[in-house]
């Protein structure tokens, strides 16, 4: 039993390096206390890893992956535009504005990770390796491994976290969640694309994104100008 805890520890642990799921806990440390983005993904991590073994062990099938996937970019695009939003709002609003609950917190970190996991190649791994060793041994290795690795990303961003401004935190966030929801979604719909391929057009999404926003926000105090100065000659010119 323990060899197949650390076969299992290590597989999973490798696998999750650079994956879109590692990616994701660094992006939530970046925004949110440490151990409610640990703790949110060790539960996450333990739903989705017996979910993972249970279905290699006694049914041998796979879920269904592209529905999974749509749900879960869609979740990860409302998340990467709230993101935005909260960090494109008015200065003083930001100030003003609490940090959000450790319960809410919570909740969209649990969410989110567990729709990301769902599907993924580590779920497969694990139902892989449960389908020819014991599907507790296999729970308990690939479950550690996804919180080892997830706890890897958190301590990554929280270094990171204390030399970056938090709104500059919360755009490159918004636009990671961006780049999360397309990449799932091409890697479910079009796998010919290979992990390069779909990498290289998600990429676009936040690009676009991004590009967009800094036009406007480029523009709109000029506009805002125009718009002052012909106020201020419509005033001259009354009698």
């Amino acid at each position: 039993m323990i060899a197949t805890i650390l076969l299992s520890f290590g597989v999973i642990f490798l696998a999750e390096l650079g994956d879109k799921s590692q990616l994701m806990a660094l992006t939530f440390a970046l925004r949110y206390r440490w151990w409610v983005v640990l703790i949110g993904i060790s539960v996450a991590s333990v739903a989705v890893n017996l979910i993972a073994a249970g279905v290699g062990h006694f049914l041998g099938t796979a879920l269904p992956a592209n529905a999974i996937a749509v749900v879960t970019a869609l979740t990860l695009l409302a998340v990467g535009l709230w993101t935005l939003r909260d960090a494109l709002g008015p200065a003083e609003d930001a100030e003003d504005t609490p940090p959000p609950s450790t319960r809410n917190a919570f909740l969209v970190v649990i969410s989110a990770f567990m729709l990301a996991e769902l599907g993924d190649r580590t779920m497969f791994a694990a139902a892989a390796l449960a389908s020819n060793n014991g599907w507790l041994a296999v729970w308990i290795g690939s479950a550690a491994g996804m919180v080892a690795a997830g706890g890897l990303a958190i301590l990554v961003g929280k270094l990171a976290g204390k030399h970056l401004p938090e709104r500059g935190i919360a755009f490159t966030s918004g636009l990671l969640f961006l780049f999360f929801a397309a990449k799932t979604t091409l890697d479910a719909f079009v796998p010919s694309l290979g992990g390069w391929g779909s990498t290289g057009l998600a990429l676009l999404a936040p690009a676009v994104v991004g590009l967009g926003i800094g036009a406007w926000r480029f523009f709109r105090p000029r506009a805002a100008t125009v718009e002052a100065d012909a106020a201020d000659q419509s005033v001259k010119a009354l009698p």
